[in-house]
C-alpha cells in the first residue's frame, strides 16, 4: 500500500537545494515542473489571445505536409504520457511515495498537455502581420527550457540520491525514464528551430505571392523572399552536388591520402587533451618537490606534445603542416574536377542559355563557386568538426575528472555561443548575399563596357560608363558596410560569452583551490584547457561564416548546375548515318517564345549535292532554319530527316561532325590565324591549313601580314577586318570538309572582287555536296537548284531563278530592287570618276574669253 507521509522524502527538506554533492530531488522536482507550468500556462494563455484575436486560420493549401510535423507530436505525446506512466509506476511499486513525485508527475503532464496545444494552435491559425517564421518565442522558450533541465541532472553526477549509480531496479527505471525525457527534449528543441509543421516563408508573403501567381511571372516576390532564406535550404542537394569532389572516385592513392589526413585530426584531438594535463603536472611537481629525473621527463614530454600541436589551437604545429602539406593534392583534384566539369556543362548548355548570359556574371559565379567549394571542404573537416570533437571531449573531461559545475559552464557556454554565433550569422545572410549581387553587377557593367569599348568610343559615352560602374560599386560598398557592421556586433556577443564562461570557471576552480579539494595545478590545468578550447572557438564563428559563405557563393554556381539541357540526345541515339546527304523538312514548327512563331508548316527537300537558298526579308526566319537544321534548337512539331533519320534521333556530336557551318557573324578565338583555321579540324597539319586559306582567298593577304600565319587577331577577332574574318571562317569550314554546307551570308562582309573570288572557291567546296545557302545578295545564288523565298515564317514561294522571275511575285520584287540600287550605286560611281577627271583638267581658253567678255 502506498503512503504519502511527507511532501519531501525522509530527512530532507524542500529549502535544502544543495545535498551531498548534488541537487536535492525533492528541490529540483518541484523547480522544474512548476517553471514549465507557469510558463507554458501564462505565456501560453497569452500566445492563445493573440492568436484568437489578431490571428486567422491558415488555409489548407498553405500549410506543408511532413511527416517531421507528426514526429514533432509523436515526441510530445510520449513525454506526456512518460510523465504520468512515471508517477504512476512510483506509486505501484509500494514503499514511500513523496508528494513532490505526485506534484512533478501531475505538473509536467499538465504542461506538456498545454504544450502540444499551442503546436497545434500554431498550426492551425496564423498572426497575419507576423514577418517571422517558424514557432513562436514560447514554444522554443519551454522547449529549451525543458532540455536544459534535463542537463542540469548531470551536476549531481556523485550525488547518492539520483539514479547514476543503477544498484538497484528503481535507479534504473528512473535513469531510463531521464534518458527517454533528454532525448526526447533535446530532439524537440532542434526540430522546433526548423519547425516543420509551419510554412518556410512569412504568411502574408505566401498570399500575395498566391495573389499576382509570382510561379508565373517569375518577378520580384520571391526574389525578394529568397534574399531572407536560410543558405541551409536545399542542404541536401547541395551536399549530393559535392559528394563527388568530397571522396576521389577511382583515385586508390588519394583516397588513402584522405583517410590518413583523417587520421591525423584524430592525433590531434587526443594531443590537445594531453598537453593540459602534462602542463599541470609540471606544476605539481615543481610544488611537490619531484626529482628531476621525473620532472625532466614530463617536460619534455610536454614539450614534444606542444611541437606537435602549435600554437595553442594547433594552427602551426608539426601534424597540422603535415596535413595540409598532404591535403594539397586532395585540394587540386577536387578544383580540378569542378572546374572540368562546370566548364563541360556551359558547353552543354543550350544556345538560348547562351544568347541570354551574362559573361561577366558567369565568370565571376565560377571563379567564387570553385574555390568555395574546397575551403568548405576545408573548414568543415579541419575545423568545424574536430572543434565540435573538441567541445564534447572537454565536457567529459571536466564531468568525470573535476565537478559536474564545470562541465555545465563548458556546456552552457559552448551551447550559447554556438546558438547566438549560427543565429546571428543566419541574420546576416541577407547581407552577404545582398553585397555579392552588387558585385555581379559591377563586375558585369565593366566586362560590358570593356567588350563594347568600340561603341563607347563612338559616341563619346566614357563619362557614362564611368558613371554607371561608380554608382554600382557604392551600391556594393552600402552592402559591404552592413556585413562588417553586423559582424562587429556578432564578434562583441561572442566575446562577452567567452570571457564570461572564462570568468565563472576560473572563480569556481580558484574557490576549490583554496578550499584544498584542488591542488595548484588543477587551476593551472583549467585555464590552460580552457583557453586552449576557446581560441579555435572564437574561430568557430569566422568558420562558420566561411561555410555559409561558401554556401552563398555556391549558389550561383549552382543555379548553373540545375541548368537543363534544353537541346538532349536521347537514351539510345545512335550515330548519324550519312549516305548521299538528302534533307528533308516536313511541317516544321517552331518559336523561340511561346504565342510568337518564326515558322509556321515549312516543308522542303534538299536532294543529294543540290544547293538550295533561303531568301526573304530580315527576321522571316532564314537563319533559323540553318540553327535548326544544326540541332541548336529542337523543332516544336514536325521534323527535320537527314537520308531518312530524324536528327533529334542521333547524337548531336555525329550530326555536327558531317555539318560544316559559315555563319553571318564570325567570332573568332584570341589566338593567331594558323589556329583560328586550324579549329575547322585539329589535327590538320601546317600544309593543309595552307591550302584552305589558299581556297578561301586569304592566304596571299595572310602573308602580308608582319607575322604570317603567327599574327595575333585579338580578342574575338578584332584586329581583322570583317572580310579577313569571313575568309577565316570559310577556309576554316573548307579544312573541316564536311559533307553537308550550311552558309549563313557568308559573303555579307566581302567587297565586289572578294566576293567573285570567294563564290568560286565555295562553288568548288560545295561541288557534290547537298548546301543550303542564307543569302542577301541574290546576285549570288542565281545557280541554285532551288530557290525559297521565306516570308512571314512560311515558304511563299519556291523554283529556280528563271522561273521565280517570270511568276512576277516576291522574289522578282526584290530582284528588280536589288538591281536597281547596283545601277544607282554604278552611276554614282561613275558620276564620281567624272567629277574628280574635271578637277585634274586645265582651264580652257573659252571660260577666259567669257571672263572678257
Amino acid at each position: 500500500m502506498v503512503f504519502i507521509q511527507s511532501y519531501c522524502e525522509s530527512n530532507a527538506s524542500i529549502s535544502h537545494t544543495w545535498v551531498d554533492d548534488g541537487i536535492a530531488p525533492c528541490f529540483f522536482f518541484t523547480l522544474v515542473p512548476t517553471t514549465l507550468l507557469a510558463m507554458c500556462f501564462f505565456l501560453g494563455a497569452l500566445h492563445c489571445v493573440f492568436y484568437q484575436k489578431f490571428g486567422t486560420a491558415m488555409e489548407p493549401k498553405f500549410v506543408p505536409r511532413t511527416r517531421l510535423y507528426g514526429f514533432q507530436q509523436l515526441v510530445s505525446v510520449l513525454l506526456l504520457v512518460q510523465f504520468a506512466s512515471g508517477a504512476v509506476w512510483r506509486a505501484a511499486s509500494g514503499g514511500e511515495l513523496p508528494g513532490y513525485v505526485v506534484l512533478y508527475g501531475c505538473f509536467s503532464a499538465l504542461s506538456w498537455a498545454c504544450a502540444i496545444g499551442l503546436l497545434r494552435v500554431e498550426r492551425r491559425r496564423v498572426l497575419v502581420m507576423d514577418r517571422t517564421r517558424g514557432h513562436s518565442a514560447v514554444l522554443l522558450l519551454f522547449w529549451a527550457v525543458a532540455f536544459a533541465a534535463e542537463n542540469l541532472a548531470f551536476v549531481s553526477w556523485y550525488s547518492p540520491h539520483w539514479w547514476w549509480s543503477l544498484e538497484n531496479n528503481q535507479q534504473q527505471v528512473l535513469f531510463a525514464l531521464w534518458l527517454m525525457r533528454y532525448i526526447g527534449t533535446g530532439l524537440l528543441f532542434f526540430i522546433g528551430l526548423k519547425a516543420p509543421g509551419l510554412p518556410r516563408k512569412p504568411y502574408m508573403l505566401l498570399i500575395n505571392e498566391d495573389e499576382r501567381d509570382v510561379e508565373n511571372s517569375g518577378q520580384s516576390l520571391l526574389g525578394s523572399a529568397e534574399e531572407n532564406q536560410s543558405t541551409w535550404t536545399g542542404f541536401r542537394q547541395k551536399v549530393r552536388l559535392l559528394i563527388p569532389y568530397i571522396w576521389p572516385q577511382g583515385n586508390l592513392p588519394l583516397q588513402l591520402l584522405v583517410l590518413f589526413c583523417l587520421g591525423l585530426v584524430g592525433v590531434e584531438r587526443a594531443i590537445n587533451v594531453f598537453v593540459p594535463i602534462y602542463y599541470k603536472n609540471i606544476v605539481n611537481e615543481l610544488t611537490d618537490g619531484s626529482s628531476w629525473h621525473t620532472l625532466a621527463t614530463t617536460v619534455s614530454v610536454y614539450v614534444l606534445l606542444k611541437f606537435l600541436q602549435g600554437g595553442g589551437a594547433g594552427a602551426s604545429g608539426f601534424i597540422s603542416n603535415v596535413r595540409t602539406f598532404l591535403w594539397i593534392k586532395v585540394q587540386q583534384y577536387t578544383d580540378r574536377v569542378v572546374q572540368v566539369r562546370l566548364f563541360a556543362h556551359l558547353h552543354s548548355l543550350s544556345l538560348r542559355w547562351h544568347l541570354s548570359r551574362k559573361t561577366g556574371d558567369v565568370l565571376r559565379s565560377i571563379d567564387r563557386g570553385t574555390s568555395s567549394i574546397n575551403s568548405l571542404l576545408s573548414y568543415i573537416v579541419f575545423s568545424i568538426f574536430p572543434t565540435i570533437a573538441d567541445i564534447v571531449i572537454s565536457i567529459i573531461y571536466f564531468i568525470t575528472n573535476f565537478n559536474a559545475w564545470f562541465g555545465l559552464i563548458v556546456f552552457v557556454c559552448m551551447a550559447l555561443y554556438l546558438s547566438l554565433t549560427i543565429i546571428i550569422t543566419e541574420w546576416r545572410t541577407k547581407y552577404r548575399r545582398q553585397m555579392n549581387e552588387q558585385d555581379n553587377k559591377a563586375k558585369s557593367k565593366a566586362v560590358d563596357s570593356l567588350l563594347n569599348f568600340e561603341t563607347v568610343k563612338y559616341y563619346n559615352a566614357e563619362n557614362y560608363e564611368v558613371g554607371r560602374f561608380e554608382d554600382a560599386i557604392l551600391k556594393y560598398q552600402v552592402a559591404e558596410w552592413k556585413t562588417n557592421a553586423s559582424l562587429a556586433f556578432l564578434n562583441q556577443t561572442q566575446n562577452i560569452i567567452i570571457g564570461s564562461g572564462l570568468l565563472a570557471g576560473s572563480l569556481l576552480c580558484a574557490y576549490f583551490v583554496t578550499e584544498g579539494k584542488f591542488q595548484v595545478g588543477d587551476y593551472v590545468l583549467f585555464g590552460t584547457y580552457i583557453i586552449q578550447l576557446y581560441t579555435p572557438l572564437n574561430w568557430f564563428g569566422t568558420y562558420y561564416r566561411a561555410i555559409q559563405r561558401s554556401f552563398i557563393d555556391m549558389e550561383s554556381m549552382f543555379k548553373i548546375f540545375e541548368e537543363q539541357e534544353e537541346v538532349k540526345d536521347e537514351v539510345n541515339a545512335g550515330n548519324l548515318l550519312y549516305q548521299q546527304g538528302k534533307v528533308e523538312f516536313e511541317n516544321v514548327y517552331f518559336s523561340y517564345t511561346s504565342g510568337k512563331e518564326i515558322l509556321q508548316d515549312v516543308s522542303f527537300t534538299v536532294l543529294p549535292g543540290q544547293t538550295v537558298a533561303l531568301v526573304g526579308p530580315s527576321g522571316s526566319g532564314k537563319s533559323t532554319i540553318i540553327r535548326l537544321l544544326f540541332r541548336f534548337y529542337d523543332v516544336q512539331g514536325g521534323c527535320i530527316r537527314i537520308d531518312g533519320q530524324d536528327i533529334s534521333k542521333v547524337k548531336q556530336t555525329s550530326l555536327r561532325s558531317h555539318i560544316g557551318v559559315v555563319p553571318q557573324d564570325t567570332v573568332l578565338f584570341n589566338d593567331t590565324i594558323q589556329n583560328n583555321i586550324r579549329y575547322g579540324r585539329i589535327s590538320a597539319s601546317d600544309t593543309e591549313v595552307e591550302e584552305a586559306a589558299i581556297a578561301a582567298d586569304i592566304h596571299d593577304k595572310i602573308l602580308n601580314f608582319p607575322d604570317g600565319y603567327d599574327t595575333q587577331v585579338g580578342e574575338r577577332g578584332l584586329k581583322l577586318s570583317g572580310g579577313e574574318k569571313q575568309r577565316v571562317a570559310i577556309a576554316r569550314t573548307i579544312l573541316k570538309a564536311p559533307q553537308l554546307i550550311l552558309l549563313d551570308e557568308a559573303t555579307s562582309a566581302l567587297d565586289t572582287q572578294t566576293e567573285r573570288n570567294i563564290q568560286a572557291s565555295l562553288t568548288k567546296v560545295c561541288a557534290n555536296r547537298t548546301t543550303v545557302v542564307v543569302a542577301h545578295r541574290l546576285s549570288t545564288i542565281i545557280g541554285s537548284d532551288q530557290i525559297l523565298v521565306i516570308s512571314n515564317g512560311r515558304i511563299a514561294e519556291r523554283g529556280r531563278h528563271e522561273e521565280l522571275l517570270l511568276k512576277g511575285g516576291l522574289y522578282a520584287d526584290m530582284w528588280m530592287k536589288q538591281q536597281q540600287a547596283h545601277d544607282s550605286d554604278s552611276s554614282s560611281d561613275t558620276e564620281s570618276k567624272d567629277r574628280k577627271s574635271e578637277k585634274l583638267q586645265p582651264p580652257s581658253t573659252s571660260s577666259g574669253h567669257h571672263h572678257g567678255h
